[in-house]
């Protein structure tokens, strides 16, 4: 799957983006936002998560930023099973590199994998962020998240410990046709 969105391209990794990946995540400024990805980071983290194979419902995308020179890989972003969520929704994850902070890029990706998601059958997507970091809060209110107001503790390896996060809730609209039209469609007969 790929998306274009206003100024982003959002698309599979492949394996060879491994370096390019690795020269952006291998920050522990980024690397302590985020509940899964391990710390330190090495060159065969990037490697796995480059080649990692993508799911139907649960797609992961690398966030690029086109221009003359081609795409240039800024971030990820993409949907994950939530084991902290009863209905079974998907939660919402997203990084941009330090260099790409404060540009609007998490919310423009982030609302194009909603886009997405709706698309797929969710009905609802979860997300969380550690309490210090309120950015993220400001990309999930940005994208009509609410706070469900349970905080729990996440665990990441960059703060080498567990820190309380937030939790958050989007309820999705059912996808429209092509038009917007969130009315049926019916079809319309032809003339004999």
């Amino acid at each position: 799957m790929f998306i274009r969105s206003e100024r982003l391209f959002l698309r599979p990794g492949w394996p060879e983006d491994w370096a390019e990946l690795f020269g952006l995540i291998d920050d522990e400024a980024v690397v302590r936002h985020l509940v899964r990805v391990p710390w330190p980071y090495h060159p065969d983290d990037a490697r796995a998560y480059a080649a990692r194979a993508q799911s139907g419902l649960y797609p992961h995308f690398f966030v690029t930023l086109p221009g003359a020179e081609g795409a240039q890989l800024i971030g990820c972003v993409g949907l994950m099973p939530d084991d902290h969520d009863p209905d079974g929704a998907p939660r919402l994850g997203y990084w941009i590199a330090r260099a790409h902070w404060g540009r609007g890029f998490a919310t423009e990706a982030a609302r194009a994998v909603l886009a997405l998601a709706a698309t797929l059958g969710h009905r609802r997507v979860a997300a969380r962020h550690f309490l210090d970091n309120p950015a993220s809060g400001r990309v999930l209110a940005k994208l009509g998240f609410r706070s469900t107001g349970e905080i729990r503790p996440g665990a990441s390896p960059a703060r080498e410990g567990v820190a309380p996060t937030l939790g958050y809730a989007l309820d999705l609209d059912p996808p429209g046709n092509c038009d917007g039209d969130r009315r049926s469609m019916v079809p319309v007969p032809r003339a004999a």
